[in-house]
């Protein structure tokens, strides 16, 4: 082989070389280096994919691999270019030693037996019989064995007929040329091909900045606007924009541009007739023609001197009186409009539009990123841009480019050398016309400086000097706006009294103001002479380094502010810098490229009244991270594991002494640079979108002389300067921690201090204050804010009440533990003395006594809300001794009496602030099925649980497509769960008049069809792939057309009605043809046609005959599919190298699928006219009112000339490959005639190959996905994600429910489990009423979290109406009825506080208070009154608190939004606490709820004193010891 003694030479590599082309050679080595690894070697892999391409087999494409020489490692270069020449050029004798590489061992030296056949059938499926005769009488042959078995059998395998019996259909070379995009374009406009590969760079660069993803009218206003003037913008667009669909293409704007600048002057106004016209019907109106006056007049305003302005003849002018003339001198038809032609007359003679000619071409260079043909034009071009810009004073917010001087006279130089040679090569001193365009003022200011040898640059008054005082003088000779200086104290650059933000006149102090006249002087006339002697080189990059410090630092800048400018010596505008808008910069650094940017933002002076400055020195800030040291992390085993890891902190029980725990290392990550008047969301803005933070997750804190002294910035609104933040300032960017801790926060509790702030830092109200993140403890926080905003509660532990009422005796409480740690909690937030701390010790002591809250998981906020409001009723309970009680069944009795007997059951073992304040009753009614035996029990409740609709529906959007190829249309529909796609062909049909059985859907992944669902299946929600539904035509009308009609409808279509789209138009649909003379039927048939050229042998052929005869072929893919097939769109991409002819062209598939619906009838015609059908809305059509005109810039006639744009060929499923013929003839897909002969099915999928000219001009991309949308799709999407109210939630709560199979019911009556029917209802009301939003539910076997917004009231809450009604009269009857038992019943001596007057709420039955009780007994007489009062018609509740969860399920994070008693909304996320309005809580997040009832007197709750001690002992010494133990923090 090539290269390698110990292989079979087949052909030295150097005959290999010897019969290449020089250019062969070149294009194989670029194309090896491209695919080859490091080593110099090729993959088996990239040889499959490179050279032999994906249409040969696997084992066919390994086979031949091997045959090259290639091995586990690779393929080197010279086995594969001899291989290849062997494949391509190689003679019988060379091809067979190739097959006996192929089949070899490793050695090269002889075929084995088992090997080869192993291979074959690798490749073929099957060993032949000629096969087996070379190995008669033994199991390896030689080189010449094979060799004479291979001359007799040369047909023995699917190699050797290919190698040996046909003619090779590759080869090396393609000379057949596809115009690639550039060529094409380039061929029909007036640019070149570099002009329109650079323009496409920015064309991209510049969609990109669009919001909705396309170049639209608000993206392109943004960039045109100004200098264009804002009235005509969006005519100027559509003047792009050639078919209307409010997007720029790629295509419109090459087209537009070379209209507009590079064509003839007659081509040009044609463009510029069509900006201002609006209807697009090829006339200008009065109207329109006023419009057009008066911008043409404002363009030519802005674009002109006042002193020019003075003398020009259009500066007074009335747009109203000269449209007027206009119409009276060339309307001919007096219809009071003008059409092009008219437009056109008018403008020989005047040169009004010149103007906006000229700055169409400005915008198209400098914006757009043409790049002009000249140096002269370029000149031209900028200066222009640059003198309108002059005129203009400084707009805060814009943004400026420096620029040396040094590259700037280098600049000025090149473009302005012929303009200066024939201005000075003049003795009369006059300039040509064309030089009249900068005007020598512009010129004067604009250019360079005068005098650059000058030691003094103040002699100059287009010069701006550093620190440089200036004299007043007369504001009559200019107005007053912004200019540059710049002073080292503040670093800004100040505003004086100016013409505009280019010129600015300094004097020496001592010195006044000398007027100097703009005429050159002969001096500098003489050294523009000498000059010219030589000509001007072109510049190289923009190089600003003459202006920046050099920098040592190592760390990256976030911000593009380009380098610091030097500090030591004075920079001075003119001779060190000069400044250019954003624009200029742009197109310079892409014309000439640029190393380095150097953007300045226009501020608001903070010195100087307010005027606009330039800020050349922004503050430039250094941006520490922290930086972890991983540990091992400690066993979750021991209570030691479950404490430790709290956000970087390791709680440790050995030892009792606090090792030094280390603060999180901080360096230096970032360099930004900021502008003083930046604020401090613009900065979170800029890291977060920079750094791809959450804002949520990221504080930024100003660091100060000492490490500890630091200042959070949280008030968003202030800006930089207000926050003294300095050159070099140190700011930490800390992030939350994965558990929700705060690095600093957890440092600092680690060393037992607070951070240092500045005064007045500390919380403005009581209560406002957040508490530390102690790892995923943000659902404790919530909870505990919500709780600590419950004022009659708080009130209660601030005064110190609770200790009068710990229950350390009480054996299901916690010893009094969870109230004294929860009353310390709350003392500390309601002092006011600190903006956050840290709840260590009730957390600790929350998993002490509830194991399952520890370690640093996340948890259910309602459950700690529950268990907390447990604990604390627990530890205040009044009851020391629990009486027995014993539940009754209701056994008919009245509600009320049941009622109020389960009540006081529950008050004889429960009595607490929080029954008084957060206990109701709820009514449980379960009724037999059977029998109709009721059974009702009351229990009490402290929160209501309302369940959220579930989304049992799931919500599709698809897309029609219908016959007659009109543009589709997207429903909407909401499906059950389990429904299958026939029940949605059923709601498709109700909304689309389609009938089901002519409905497909078909799920499409990108260019090709991925799936085809059957009805029967489930229908699901789609990943990555969209639906599609195409309509087929009705099974009952399938009749042929006669030959007659086809060669009607063939004679009807001529080339201009195609190329106009109206070929769907005259489709004959009698005789009851479908549209397009298309027809489908059941069942396919097979063709034993063939084309001339291929063979339709399939892909995977194994018969031993002979590979060229038809008769012997059979259809590839037949019967796939019932009545249709599929249809690729395909374009082919040209490669500038590749290996095989083949390989020079790739196919690439592009688009939607079409479905063509096809009958054994069907012709290739009329598959021909049903893709045009469907496909014509997607080619522009040629405009009716040009047909008979050339414009190559736009219209392109020749781009259609033929029949239709495309070619169909048959391929296989992949679409890259032909169905028809087999592997090793290499093919694309043979092509489909377009003629009368029958279609029979020939091919399953056909490739649409579009013509490259017609896919480069006339396909409209942006229309592939185009589609309108039907009222169902917002009417469902609206459905999806309508909110509720949360009277719906109550509703739902307290609607009757049947129980299931599994939630059998065991009746007293029956004696059995019965099926019964379960109702709650809302008896009692509390004064604070808990509701819970419950949103995450067990569905269908797993968690899952309801998103649904729930809309509720802050205000005047009534759920009066979900409480069960009284009889006033039933109440005195009960209670005068047991008034005797109640006596009795009654345990005198306790402090027992009646809570008969406490309202309750909503559901939720699942609380510890909810234990069975006896109905025995009833409580005092004093009751009578309470229970007289549960009227409910006029109780309103006002929003206090509520706790919101955003986020996933088992992740997430909770917020508590509180209102303080100052009435004003606090927010409070973690240990951030900030005041917010109203309209700033997120209720859509809402999970728990807590309201306060109106007009009650919380006071009559707090308990009676009198007599009683407080118990002020302190948690025992062993347990604040296990505390202490386990809170040293290493």
């Amino acid at each position: 082989m090539g290269g390698k003694e110990s292989k079979l030479s087949y052909i030295p590599y150097e005959e290999a070389v010897r019969r290449l082309r020089d250019s062969e050679q070149k294009r194989l080595k670029d194309a090896f280096k491209r695919s080859s690894t490091f080593g110099g070697l090729m993959t088996e892999a990239m040889f499959l994919r490179e050279v032999l391409g994906d249409g040969v087999p696997a084992p066919v494409s390994k086979l031949i691999f091997k045959g090259f020489g290639g091995s586990s490692k690779g393929l080197n270069y010279k086995d594969l270019i001899s291989g290849l020449v062997v494949l391509t050029k190689g003679t019988k004798e060379e091809r067979i030693k190739l097959i006996f590489g192929m089949y070899a061992d490793d050695s090269y030296t002889m075929v084995q037996r088992d090997e080869m056949d192993r291979r074959i059938i690798e490749t073929e499926g099957q060993v032949s019989h000629a096969v087996s005769e070379l190995f008669l009488d033994r199991d390896q042959v030689t080189f010449e064995q094979f060799r004479l078995w291979i001359f007799q059998h040369p047909g023995a395998t699917i190699i050797t007929k290919w190698l040996l019996m046909e003619d090779i259909t590759i080869s090396l070379s393609n000379d057949t040329d596809t115009p690639t995009f550039y060529q094409t374009l380039a061929g029909v406009t007036h640019l070149e091909e570099t002009d329109i590969s650079e323009l496409e760079k920015r064309y991209w660069m510049l969609k990109s900045q669009s919001k909705s993803g396309k170049f639209d009218l608000e993206t392109f206003q943004s960039m045109v606007c100004p200098p264009i003037p804002q009235d005509i913008s969006e005519g100027l667009f559509k003047a792009f924009d050639e078919n209307c669909d409010n997007h720029i293409d790629f295509k419109e704007m090459a087209c537009g541009i070379s209209a507009c600048c590079r064509g003839p002057s007659m081509e040009r106004q044609k463009f510029c007739f069509k900006v201002f016209c609006k209807k697009k019907d090829g006339k200008l109106s009065k109207e329109d023609l006023i419009q057009m006056l008066t911008a043409m007049l404002a363009v030519r305003s802005e674009n002109r001197a006042s002193h020019e302005l003075e003398s020009d003849v259009f500066h007074n002018l009335y747009p109203e009186t000269v449209a007027m003339e206009i119409l009276a001198c060339h309307d001919a038809d007096k219809d009071d409009s003008i059409t092009q032609e008219e437009y056109l007359v008018w403008t020989v003679n005047n040169t009004l539009a010149d103007d906006f000619l000229n700055l169409l071409s400005q915008i198209c260079h400098i914006v757009l990123g043409l790049k002009p043909q000249s140096t002269e034009e370029e000149g031209s071009i900028v200066n222009q841009w640059l003198s309108r810009e002059s005129r203009k004073a400084f707009q805060v917010g814009q943004i400026w480019y420096l620029i040396s001087m040094q590259w700037w006279n280098c600049w000025n130089e090149y473009v302005s050398f012929k303009n200066v040679t024939e201005i000075n090569g003049d003795i009369n001193g006059t300039a040509s016309i064309n030089d009249k365009v900068i005007n020598e003022e512009t010129q004067h200011r604009i250019t360079k400086n005068k005098h650059p040898g000058k030691a003094i640059p103040w002699e100059d008054d287009s010069v701006i000097m550093v620190n440089a005082k200036t004299s007043s003088y007369n504001m009559s000779q200019s107005y007053s706006g912004a200019s540059l200086t710049h002073n080292h104290s503040n670093n800004a650059i100040k505003a004086q009294s100016c013409a505009s933000p280019l010129k600015t006149c300094l004097n020496t102090p001592d010195q006044a103001l000398v007027n100097r006249s703009p005429s050159h002087s002969p001096k500098f006339r003489k050294k523009t002479l000498q000059m010219n002697n030589s000509l001007p080189l072109k510049p190289a990059a923009v190089d600003n380094s003459p202006l920046l410090v050099s920098s040592q630092s190592k760390v990256i800048s976030l911000t593009n502010e380009g380098g610091r400018l030097k500090r030591d010596i004075m920079l001075v505008r003119g001779k060190d810098f000069e400044i250019v808008p954003e624009a200029i910069w742009r197109a310079l650094s892409t014309w000439y490229g640029a190393n380095t940017a150097l953007p300045r933002t226009v501020i608001s002076s903070s010195t100087n009244d307010g005027q606009p400055e330039l800020e050349l020195y922004p503050i430039t800030v250094k941006l520490l991270r922290h930086q972890f040291v991983t540990n091992r992390p400690v066993p979750m085993t021991t209570f030691t594991g479950m404490m430790s890891g709290i956000g970087g902190m390791a709680l440790s029980m050995s030892n009792m002494v606090a090792s030094n725990t280390q603060t999180p290392r901080r360096y230096v990550a970032y360099t930004a640079t900021f502008s003083r008047q930046h604020t401090v969301q613009q900065i979170y803005e800029f890291l977060c979108t920079k750094l791809r933070f959450s804002r949520e997750d990221t504080r930024l804190w100003k660091i100060g002389s000492k490490e500890d002294c630091m200042t959070l910035l949280e008030d968003e609104n202030q800006t930089l300067e207000d926050c003294s933040v300095e050159e070099n300032q140190q700011m930490l960017i800390e992030i939350r921690n994965k558990d929700l801790t705060w690095p600093e926060e957890m440092s600092q509790l680690a060393k037992n201090k607070t951070l240092r702030k500045e005064a007045g830092s500390g919380p403005t109200h009581k209560g406002a204050t957040g508490l530390n993140n102690l790892g995923n403890t943000c659902f404790m926080n919530a909870a505990v804010q919500c709780v600590s905003n419950t004022w009659p509660l708080t009130q209660y532990f601030i005064g110190g009440l609770y200790r009068f009422e710990l229950n350390r005796s009480n054996p299901l409480g916690m010893r009094g533990h969870i109230a004294q740690r929860y009353g310390e909690l709350v003392k500390d937030l309601w002092s006011g003395t600190s903006k956050t701390l840290a709840p260590l010790r009730l957390r600790w002591t929350i998993g002490k006594y509830a194991p399952r809250f520890n370690g640093f998981q996340q948890h259910d906020s309602q459950e700690l809300l529950s268990f907390l409001l447990d604990g604390l009723h627990e530890d205040l309970n009044r009851v020391h001794d629990k009486p027995y009680v014993e539940l009754k069944d209701s056994d008919g009795r009245p509600d009320d009496v049941v009622a109020q007997e389960a009540w006081e059951n529950h008050l004889l073992r429960n009595q607490s602030i929080i029954v008084d304040l957060f206990h109701g009753q709820l009514k449980s009614q379960v009724k037999c099925q059977e029998c109709g035996h009721t059974s009702v029990r009351f229990d009490p409740f402290n929160y209501l649980s309302l369940p959220l609709p579930m989304d049992s529906c799931i919500h599709l959007e698809l897309t029609v497509i219908r016959l007659d190829g009109s543009v589709p249309v997207k429903y909407g529909l909401r499906l059950n769960m389990d429904e299958k796609y026939r029940a949605l062909k059923k709601e498709l049909e109700n909304l689309t008049s389609i009938a089901s059985n002519q409905i497909l859907f078909v799920e499409v992944n990108g260019p090709i069809v991925k799936t085809l669902p059957q009805d029967g299946q489930k229908v699901r929600t789609l990943l990555g792939g969209t639906l599609y539904a195409y309509e087929l035509p009705p099974p009952e009308d399938i009749k042929p057309l006669s030959l007659e009609e086809e060669k009607g409808s063939k004679g009807s279509l001529g080339l201009s009605d195609i190329q106009r789209g109206l070929a769907a138009r005259k489709i004959p649909q009698e005789n009851g043809s479908i549209e397009n003379g298309q027809k489908c039927s059941e069942n396919g048939s097979s063709s034993n046609s063939s084309t001339p050229t291929h063979s339709r042998n399939p892909s995977d052929l194994t018969t031993m005959g002979s590979l060229a005869s038809p008769d012997s072929m059979s259809k590839s893919v037949g019967d796939v599919f019932n009545g249709f097939v599929i249809a690729v769109h395909r374009k082919m991409t040209l490669m500038d190298v590749y290996f095989l002819s083949v390989q020079k062209t790739r196919p690439c598939l592009f688009g939607t699928p079409i479905i063509l619906p096809c009958v054994d009838t069907t012709t290739n015609q009329c598959v021909y006219q049903f893709v045009w059908t469907q496909v014509s809305r997607l080619v522009s059509p040629l405009p009716p009112s040009e047909a008979k005109t050339t414009n190559h810039a736009q219209d392109c006639d020749d781009s259609l000339g033929y029949e239709y744009p495309f070619t169909l060929k048959v391929v296989q499923k992949d679409g890259l490959t032909c169905a028809w013929c087999p592997w090793h003839r290499f093919c694309r897909g043979c092509k489909l005639s377009c003629n009368s002969d029958s279609f029979n099915f020939g091919s399953s999928f056909i490739a649409i190959d579009w013509d490259p000219t017609a896919l480069h001009l006339r396909y409209q991309t942006s229309l592939e996905r185009l589609c309108e949308e039907h009222e169902s799709v917002e009417d469902s999407r609206r459905k999806q994600k309508e909110p509720i109210n949360l009277d719906t939630c109550l509703q739902a709560f307290t609607k009757e429910e049947e129980l299931g199979e599994d939630e059998l019911y065991y009746c007293s009556k029956c004696k059995k489990h019965c099926l019964a029917s379960k109702k709650l209802d809302i008896w009692r009301l509390p004064p604070i009423l808990i509701i819970n939003l419950k949103r995450f539910q067990f569905l269908n076997g797993r968690w899952v979290k309801s998103h649904k917004i729930v809309n509720f009231p802050y205000e005047d809450f009534d759920p009066s109406r979900y409480v069960v009604p009284r009889s006033c009269e039933k109440h005195e009857n009960i209670y005068d009825a047991n008034c005797n038992q109640s006596k009795d019943t009654l345990q005198n001596g306790d402090s027992i506080v009646p809570n008969g007057n406490i309202p309750t709420s909503c559901d939720k039955d699942k609380s510890d208070s909810e234990k069975q009780i006896s109905t025995n007994d009833c409580k005092s007489c004093n009751n009578n009154q309470s229970v007289d009062e549960l009227d409910y018609t006029d109780v309103r509740y006002h929003l206090n608190s509520m706790s919101c969860h955003t986020g996933i399920l088992g992740g997430g994070h909770y917020v508590c939004y509180a209102k303080n008693p100052n009435n004003k909304w606090y927010l409070y996320n973690d240990s951030s606490c900030k005041e917010i309005s109203n309209d700033q809580v997120d209720t859509n997040s809402a999970y728990i709820l807590f309201y306060e009832q109106q007009n009650v007197e919380f006071s009559k709750f707090m308990p009676d004193l009198e007599g009683k001690e407080p118990d002020l002992s302190e948690i025992e010494d062993e347990f604040e010891s296990d505390f202490k133990k386990a809170c040293v923090i290493q």
